[in-house]
């Protein structure tokens, strides 16, 4: 079988599709790029399968590498027969490939080499054999050299056999396929440390099937054992294990002195070798599989939270609230530039609600402010009635704008570049009146773990992890779209093709020579290459371009395909753009050439009917409840309008206007099963919730969205 071949088998995609989209990714194409631009080839892969397939060509590609090393080692060692060789050859699982290995594996020094070095391997061979016979009388002929008695030179044999029982294919196979069924996931409190590690309570005396468990669990017990709390232990029935190597090792119904030593051998290889092995092969296992559950949610919440509707080129006042230090104001221009900082107190202990007010309402008139935006953290609820009771000359609107990050960002070197001049409290408070303009230009600046809508992120692989927000930040970027003149790097470094040296070229490249006035102008860039430019220029807009097509979606590779069309209907491209019914009258099938298909024609025609339209929703105004403030205010059977801020695979947290998020446990999200949170809510949607129960001592809230 070959790669393709098994990766057509897992994804059910044929295997000349495969082919085409290694070879496409393999010349440098990226994904977006793959998926929106060369449909044609793929047979209409979207991104998700595209990443499936270089995701399975990589690893498999590994277990090759893996493969080559294994059988140089085999062959070093002189052990390499035709039969193993092409065994190896033809092996395409990890497990079964080190299975294959392990009796051929370089090992430490064990208590088996030892034995072997002291001459017992016959005596292994003869117990092993299981005849009737006097196993002490045999073993004297091994009491010599190193070898002091007949009871160690028994021991040492068994160590042996214990090594021969770990090593055999069959039963490491058998007890795998056991422990996959029956293995049961156990953890206890580590003595002593029950009060320090009391957030663990509920795993200090835990026990369930391992194949059931769920991911949450899975990374609490890890993290409760890697913080030193919890001991845990993966395991089968031990009985149900000792019989399979029983049936495996013991000869017939034999019941003499050389099958009682083999039996004895067998509980030690399966205790001390065996069972460890498993263990440790389960436990990363379900680690894995914990990880890619927890970063599936991670992505999904990332998604929503980096498309999440943009208030757009608007004049924003933004707020980053505070008591005791105040409320650091910015007032940013339509492109998001700051025009004016200073710091209000209308909180106690000041309470300068008075002189607070008249700064705000002249800081509103005199920069011409269309909203407001306040970050939803400390003070943020009181500075929002504060705002919202004031009287301004126009309307303004109010936003609550989530924090999660902000500081990261404030204290980070992007935000030292971009703001030399001034302390964290304005960077920050920038920032939160940036995200509401446009939450992805702003949050692409963050790291995707610090934006406070992921589940045990810092538990999961860290690589995988930042492979998969990278790939989601990449694909929202691209989705979207770019105002090449009026992206900052860290946006533009997200873009199809450039990353940050070519991301920097086009800041620099603006700097010098003004705003760019066309598409082909990028081609002046420094290191912009053809390949560079065929991966980046689709997803680039310039608004201000003669060229209509330059601040759309289509690729500057099928411009030609649009201007025939154009001139087909006797008409400009501006005028093919703004009237549907010439569009309608088109006949695509007359423009299907070689390298243009109709998946391309029927996405051109998309974008023609909405050139540079921002794919996002439009963004809506919410209000809290005003008689919740606090915890103390909630009561149980309330019915709240809320926010939800984060999205985990066993349930959601909602933001009802007090400190603390309620949790809909995933029983109570709808009126139905729910097997997947994400199938029913969406980060920061507007929810009614019910209030099932207040425990303001542990500060947990317990809501319901059921009907």
């Amino acid at each position: 079988m070959t790669i393709t071949g098994l990766i057509s088998s897992a994804l059910n995609i044929k295997v000349s599709q495969i082919e085409k989209t290694i070879a496409l990714l393999d010349s440098g194409a990226t994904i977006p790029f793959i998926s929106r631009y060369r449909k044609e080839v793929t047979g209409g892969l979207d991104e998700v399968l595209i990443a499936a397939v270089k995701e399975q060509n990589d690893k498999l590609n590994e277990l090759v590498k893996r493969r080559d090393t294994i059988l140089k080692s085999i062959e070093e060692q002189e052990k390499l027969t035709p039969e193993l060789k092409i065994r190896i050859e033809n092996c395409w699982n990890g497990s079964e490939l080190e299975d294959i290995y392990l009796p051929y594996k370089p090992k430490r020094r064990t208590r088996a080499e030892t034995a072997r070095e002291k001459g017992l391997e016959p005596l292994a061979r003869l117990i092993m054999a299981q005849r009737p016979m006097d196993v002490e009388a045999k073993a004297e002929a091994f009491v010599k050299g190193e070898v002091k008695n007949t009871k160690e030179a028994i021991a040492g044999a068994c160590d042996i056999i214990a090594e021969w029982i770990n090593e055999d294919e069959y039963a490491r196979n058998a007890i795998r396929n056991l422990f996959g069924r029956e293995a049961v996931i156990m953890s206890k409190v580590v003595k002593g440390k029950e009060e320090e590690g009391d957030k663990y309570r509920d795993y200090f005396d835990f026990s369930g099937k391992l194949g059931k468990a769920s991911s949450h669990r899975i990374l609490a017990i890890r993290r409760g054992e890697a913080e030193g709390f919890l001991r845990v232990n993966i395991a089968p029935d031990e009985g149900a294990a000792l019989e399979i190597l029983d049936k495996r090792f013991i000869k017939g119904n034999n019941d003499n002195e050389a099958a009682n030593y083999v039996a004895d051998t067998i509980a030690d290889s399966y205790k001390r070798l065996l069972k460890p092995s498993i263990e440790t092969e389960f436990a990363a296992l379900s680690k894995q599989k914990a990880d890619e559950e927890a970063i599936r949610v991670f992505v999904e919440n990332l998604r929503q939270l980096l498309l999440a509707p943009p208030l757009g080129q608007k004049r924003v006042l933004g707020i980053d609230p505070g008591y005791r230090t105040g409320c650091k104001l910015v007032c940013l221009d339509a492109e998001g530039n700051l025009l004016h900082n200073e710091t209000i107190y209308p909180h106690p202990p000041q309470n300068e609600m008075s002189k607070a007010g008249s700064k705000v309402i002249k800081l509103v008139s005199t920069y011409n402010i269309d909203a407001i935006a306040i970050g939803n953290g400390t003070a943020g609820r009181e500075t929002e009635r504060f705002i919202t009771n004031l009287r301004y000359e126009t309307e303004v609107k109010v936003f609550a704008v989530s924090e999660n990050g902000a500081s990261v960002y404030s204290a980070s070197k992007i935000a030292r570049e971009e703001f030399p001049d001034y302390d964290v409290t304005v960077r920050g408070a920038v920032s939160i009146g940036r995200r509401l303009m446009d939450p992805l230009a702003e949050l692409v600046k963050i790291d995707p773990k610090s934006i406070g809508v992921g589940q045990y992120q810092h538990d999961v692989d860290q690589s995988k992890l930042k492979n998969s927000l990278d790939l989601t930040v990449e694909s929202c970027v691209n989705l979207v779209g770019v105002n090449v003149n009026t992206a900052s790097k860290h946006l533009l470094t997200y873009v199809s093709g450039l990353g940050p040296v070519l991301a920097q070229n086009i800041v620099d490249y603006r700097a010098v020579h003004g705003a760019f006035k066309s598409r082909k102008e990028l081609m002046r860039v420094t290191r912009m290459g053809e390949k560079a430019f065929e991966q980046c220029a689709g997803f680039l807009r310039i608004a201000e371009s003669e060229n209509p097509l330059d601040n759309s979606a289509v690729h500057p590779e099928s411009y030609h395909v649009v201007e025939k069309m154009a001139k087909d209907l006797n008409c400009s491209l501006t005028e093919l753009i703004q009237n549907r019914e010439l569009k309608k009258s088109l006949d695509l099938k007359k423009y299907i050439t070689d390298t243009v298909g109709l998946p391309t024609l029927i996405d051109i025609i998309e974008e023609l009917d909405k050139p540079g339209r921002d794919p996002r929703k439009s963004i809506r105004m919410f209000e809290f409840d005003p008689n919740i403030r606090t915890i103390d205010d909630l009561r149980e059977g309330m019915i709240l309008p809320g926010i939800v801020t984060n999205i985990t695979n066993f349930g959601c947290f909602v933001d009802v206007g007090i400190k603390e998020n309620g949790l809909v446990h995933i029983s109570e999200i709808a009126d139905r099963f729910v097997s997947d949170p994400t199938e029913v809510v969406s980060l920061h949607q507007h929810v009614e919730v019910k209030v099932l129960s207040v425990d303001p001592a542990r500060k947990r809230v317990q809501l319901s969205m059921k009907k």
